[in-house]
């Protein structure tokens, strides 16, 4: 007896290596349905494979990102809403300073309560991307008003695994921390860090994320939040 194989609406989310994607979906044809391609900023390391993707496809989909990314077809509004599948309901957040059009996409499954978001460069494990486009205002705004503001269980998919580089800077600037010290341990024993870790625990260890506290003010020398996050970018910079 032939077992039946499920189908299941899926979206490639920054797909910036059309060489090992694509395979991938011809291979899994028969399990997965690309119903959109989603980019959180243009940078070409995450949106630099989409018109490759979509030569692969036998019909076109979506290209869901900011307006400067490849082959964009859709730019969604901060706060809009779009379903992948039948269950998981996708938020756009708007979070500009890596670059101006950083989006990020809060995703929920309505069968299971599972909360994830995709962060792009915005948010690192522990840490978060350089200011090429903005500035610590714009910053301070994306990782504590907006992405602070998810629920602390929500898992947190950055789009690149520096959490050992940055957790060495964050022993530096907030050294008594024993939530940087968890995680450094679990940098140590574990090869993949995204999606380990919540929004609530980045609260807990990333010093992007706690530029309020006095520890944090004390070694950046500042006292206003956009201020501390600029010159704590600075001080990543120099390290």
């Amino acid at each position: 007896m032939t077992p039946t194989i499920p189908f299941t609406d899926t979206a490639n989310v920054t797909p910036s290596d059309a060489f090992r994607v694509t395979p991938v979906l011809s291979e899994q044809s028969q399990k997965l349905n690309l119903t959109a391609i989603v980019n959180t900023h243009h940078h070409w390391d995450h949106a630099g494979g989409n018109k490759k993707i979509l030569q692969s496809l036998s019909s076109p989909v979506p290209v869901i990102g900011g307006r400067d990314c490849e082959a964009v077809t859709k730019t969604p509004a901060h706060g809009s809403t779009f379903t992948i599948g039948k269950n998981i309901q996708v938020t756009a957040l708007h979070t500009p300073c890596h670059t101006q059009d950083s989006i990020c996409y809060y995703m929920e499954d309505k069968s299971t309560g599972e909360r994830a978001v995709f962060t792009g460069d915005t948010l690192f494990i522990g840490g978060c991307g350089k200011f090429f486009e903005g500035n610590g205002a714009e910053m301070h705004v994306a990782l504590n008003e907006i992405l602070a503001a998810l629920p602390d269980d929500t898992k947190v998919y950055p789009g690149h695994e520096y959490t050992k580089s940055n957790v060495k800077f964050l022993k530096k600037v907030d050294p008594a921390n024993e939530a940087v010290q968890k995680l450094e341990r679990f940098a140590d024993e574990n090869h993949e860090t995204q999606g380990k870790f919540t929004i609530g625990q980045e609260k807990q260890h990333n010093a992007f994320m706690r530029v309020h506290t006095d520890d944090i003010k004390k070694v950046t020398g500042k006292t206003d939040p956009s201020e501390v996050m600029a010159q704590l970018r600075e001080l990543k910079n120099a390290s």
